[in-house]
């Protein structure tokens, strides 16, 4: 693949039928897809509306869309700063390999410096090796001491 044919760009309302397809390829992946109750709807408003939360950057190859990453604020109170977490990482299975990825990782890297962040931070599941490797390639460290833990709104 030749770098002239990779594009990496912000999403623009048009893409919200696509953002909601690879958030549901992803799932599928994931073995996750049950879990999926968000809608084109509710993406438009949580991207691009009064109260928007997250951004999306989207790959392209020769205009077709090959992957996205989705990712927000955070702020670390040891660092001092805010930091990027990255929501979700994909590209599609027929652009695997192409430094696709890592193309949208580094975009998000480029503006965690340029906004003065102090971390970019992701997870990925046990299972996921080839992302994990991936990872671990461009220099991420695991943080395996930490646990996740979440709380779902039926417990609020």
């Amino acid at each position: 693949m030749s770098s002239e044919n990779l594009t990496i760009r912000r999403a623009e309302k048009t893409d919200i039928p696509s953002i909601l397809k690879l958030i549901k390829e992803l799932a599928e992946y994931e073995k996750l897809l049950h879990e999926v109750v968000t809608t084109e709807k509710h993406l438009e408003e949580i991207i691009f509306g009064d109260k928007k939360f997250v951004e999306v950057l989207i790959a392209e190859i020769n205009g077709e869309i090959a992957g996205q990453t989705i990712f927000f604020h955070n702020f670390s109170t040891f660092v001092g700063r805010p930091g990027l977490y990255i929501e979700d990482l994909y590209v599609r299975p027929q652009y695997r390999g192409k430094g696709i990825g890592k193309a949208l990782l580094n975009e998000v890297i480029k503006l965690a410096k340029e906004r003065n962040c102090g971390r970019v931070e992701w997870v990925v599941l046990d299972w996921n090796k080839p992302a994990i490797d991936f990872y671990k390639s461009i220099g991420a460290k695991p943080l395996d001491e930490w646990t996740i833990f979440r709380l779902t709104e039926d417990k609020f």
